[in-house]
């Protein structure tokens, strides 16, 4: 497999806190990669780092080859790279239809077969697309942020904590989704907190602890790993 994303010797710090420290890791193309651990660990600050919204004092992050390290984080959309953060952070006044057009800023042309195929991934929005974002109910909210960063066709999607704050039935609904995205061959990195969905998903897993990598391997092997089981999985 081919790798598209690599990360190598990152450090991130806000003012004197070291918040990550010399992390290491690869995604390659088609793979559901994720990212465990607890909170504060560094996983959202990783992936704020990788889409440019913060800046590495030392490393290298490269995607399909090519350095991103210096480049704004509107550029790296353009890229390839997008992102549903945590908070899902929708345009609450704007349409749902309105919101999946803006995740299309840096496309012309095509929107509107893009529009099809998200609201064939999520009927829901269809039914809800002139309602306006702010009235969705939270699982609603975080379907229309996967659907708006998939209007950017990317080629590498990261998911910030895609199961927060949902009931235990839209988890099931949202994981199942990133199945289907991952079988018709979107490549995602996943941070997540439910380390047992984010496990049963995942080709590859890296465990994060106060802003190490501690562990990796593959989903299979971490879910078996008495490590994992004790501190994540309540084993």
């Amino acid at each position: 497999m081919e790798e598209i994303l690599s990360v190598q010797g990152v450090n991130v710090y806000y003012g004197a806190i070291h918040a990550i420290k010399d992390v290491s890791l690869t995604v390659n193309e088609g793979e559901i990669v994720t990212l465990i651990g607890a909170n504060g660990a560094g996983k959202s600050t990783t992936l704020q780092t990788i889409s440019g919204l913060l800046r590495s004092k030392t490393g290298d992050i490269r995607f399909c080859g090519q350095s991103i390290v210096h480049l704004p984080s509107h550029k790296i959309v353009e890229r390839g790279i997008a992102q549903v953060p945590e908070g899902r952070r929708i345009f609450l006044q704007m349409t749902v239809q309105e919101n999946l057009e803006m995740g299309a800023f840096t496309r012309s042309g095509g929107v509107e077969k893009d529009l099809e195929r998200v609201y064939a991934l999520f009927p829901r929005l269809l039914e809800r697309k002139k309602q306006i974002a702010g009235t969705l109910s939270g699982g609603e909210q975080q379907m229309l942020a996967m659907g708006r960063a998939l209007m950017s066709h990317p080629k590498l999607m990261m998911l910030d904590e895609p199961s927060m704050g949902l009931a235990p039935i839209l988890v099931e609904q949202v994981f199942s989704i990133i199945r289907q995205l991952h079988d018709e061959g979107t490549t995602i990195l996943l941070v997540e907190q439910n380390a047992q969905m984010a496990l049963s998903v995942a080709d590859r897993a890296y465990v994060m602890e106060t802003g190490k990598i501690t562990l990796q391997g593959t989903g299979a092997e971490l879910a078996q790993s008495d490590q994992v089981k004790k501190a994540y999985l309540g084993g």
